[in-house]
Parts: structure tokens; C-alpha cells; sequence
């Protein structure tokens, strides 16, 4: 399923937020995660929990939360580990 998002999503930019229902800082970020999604109408974000797709993260090769993967023409070409507004959204604007 993940992959064909991947690939459904043809040249545009994906936005992958890896997190946890357990995990602080994910909670934190989140309601700015979903701003940037009305922000950003031709980028695509994916919200995926750990707990109920582990197989994901692992083959994503998550180690914490939140991680924001960035993926174009089905390549990831970003990462980043932590909920920092500031570079999430910079990200975003350096890949668009």
C-alpha cells in the first residue's frame, strides 16, 4: 500500500510523518503537520502510526518519532528525526 502511494503520487512531493499515538513530541507536532498539509494543496502528506504498520517502519528504517521522510518520483531524497517545525516546513519549501 505504502509503495503505491509512492507511486500514485507520480512527480509530486511526499511528506511522510512516522509516529506513535504514545509519543509526546508527535502530539506535539501534529496539529502543524495537518496545517501544512492546507498550506501545501499539491504536496502530498502520509500519516503512518508505527504500532499498526511496523512493517513500514522497518522497511522505512525508522528508529524514532516523529520522522519525516521526503520522497519524489518515488525516491526518498530526505529524512529528519525530531518534531522541529521550522526545519519540517523548510524541508518542504527547499523540495517543492
Amino acid at each position: 500500500e505504502f509503495e503505491a502511494e509512492l507511486k500514485s503520487a507520480g512527480e509530486k512531493l511526499i511528506v511522510v510523518d512516522f509516529s506513535a499515538t504514545w509519543c509526546g513530541p508527535c502530539k506535539m507536532i501534529k496539529p502543524f503537520f495537518h496545517s501544512l498539509c492546507d498550506k501545501y494543496g499539491d504536496v502530498v502528506f502520509i500519516e503512518i502510526d508505527v504500532d499498526d504498520a511496523q512493517d513500514v517502519a522497518t522497511h522505512c528504517d525508522v528508529k524514532c518519532m516523529p520522522t519525516f521522510q521526503f520522497y519524489k518520483n518515488g525516491k526518498k531524497v530526505q529524512e529528519f528525526s525530531g518534531a522541529n517545525k521550522e526545519k519540517l516546513e523548510e524541508t518542504i519549501k527547499s523540495l517543492v
